[in-house]
């Protein structure tokens, strides 16, 4: 009788070894997330030195953050994300096109790369900080505008709806443009550079370059950082936190979602933080969605809408 072979299977080293994560991603996410969503059907907060609840209330909170400012809120974090996002993406396509054209023989362009990527890492609270201080209006920057003779009276920067948000969103801008732009090289690197020479060969000029080559190759990218910019959009906390010391001023109209939220984990009402938090991973989840749906096409190339009408030029002919 021939020895059957022994067999050693490792298969099973790899459920061993992504454990821990998943041991970590339950204790310390999902447990939370179900929790939050349990508590945002009761109602539970304090009141003075008294804790009422937890009392189930059903859809009660749910109702009321409807009736509340949530909606302004959440149309001050779109603004605030609009107005940081807009200038990232476009800035941040330019540098990565300029930065990988070979024709133009940028010379060091790791220096670049680095100074363009340095922003992201110093902390959005330090930010804040700093631009607190240099656009008060005691501040360097009204002090320069008016030894030069362009003002004559120190300008509010902070006590202007227009000038907080601007600042907010140029703030955002400054943290996150590297980051997009080096993700945005690497796609573009990641393009084929025989495509860029037929391109050329066929007479294609930068824009046509840019729009029917350089676009179209990097949507999947594109995706990734316009999801990634949605959730950290709807997650915009720190930097109008303490430019507006959490009051959302002028007239609340920095005021975001999650200060809204932190504002009522202050006040220890869990049953309308979750419900908030609910309501927050719901916009999250349609938005990322569509998205999605907008920017990842199932037939690249057309062959499917080709054999679709293919199909009913036949039908119709039969007929």
């Amino acid at each position: 009788m021939k020895k059957k072979k022994r067999t050693v299977s490792y298969a099973k080293w790899g459920y061993i070894f992504i454990l821990p994560f998943f041991i970590t991603y339950f204790i310390f996410s999902l447990i939370p997330l179900a929790d939050t969503v349990r508590y945002s059907f009761y109602e539970y907060y304090r009141s003075g030195i008294k804790e009422i609840g937890p009392n189930f209330v059903g859809m009660a909170n749910y109702a009321s953050l409807l009736k509340s400012d949530m909606l302004q809120y959440g149309a001050n974090t779109l603004i605030l994300w609009i107005i940081g996002f807009i200038p990232q993406i476009v800035i941040a396509l330019v540098l990565a096109c300029w930065f990988t054209d070979a024709r133009l023989k940028i010379r060091g362009k790791q220096f670049f790369k680095v100074v363009i990527y340095l922003p992201n890492l110093i902390m959005a609270s330090a930010f804040a900080m700093l631009f607190f201080a240099l656009f008060s209006t005691s501040g360097p920057v009204n002090s320069i505008l008016m030894s030069i003779g362009l003002i004559h009276t120190p300008i509010d920067f902070m006590g202007s709806v227009f000038g907080t948000r601007s600042l907010i969103g140029f703030m955002n801008f400054l943290m996150w443009f590297g980051n997009t732009t080096i993700m945005l090289i690497a796609a573009v690197n990641g393009i084929s550079v025989e495509i860029f020479e037929a391109c050329d060969l066929d007479g294609c000029n930068s824009i046509q370059r840019f729009l029917y080559i350089t676009l179209p190759m990097i949507r999947p990218i594109l995706a990734y950082t316009l999801i990634t910019s949605i959730i950290g959009g709807l997650q915009m906390f720190d930097v109008p936190q303490i430019l507006t010391n959490g009051q959302g001023n002028p007239d609340r109209s920095s005021m975001t979602l999650i200060m809204f939220l932190n504002n009522h984990l202050k006040s220890k009402n869990y049953g309308m933080a979750g419900a908030l938090s609910v309501y927050l991973f719901i916009i999250s989840a349609i938005l990322c969605f569509i998205v999605y749906r907008m920017t990842n096409d199932s037939d690249p190339d057309g062959s499917k809408k080709a054999a679709k009408k293919a199909a009913r030029e036949e039908r119709r002919r039969r007929k």
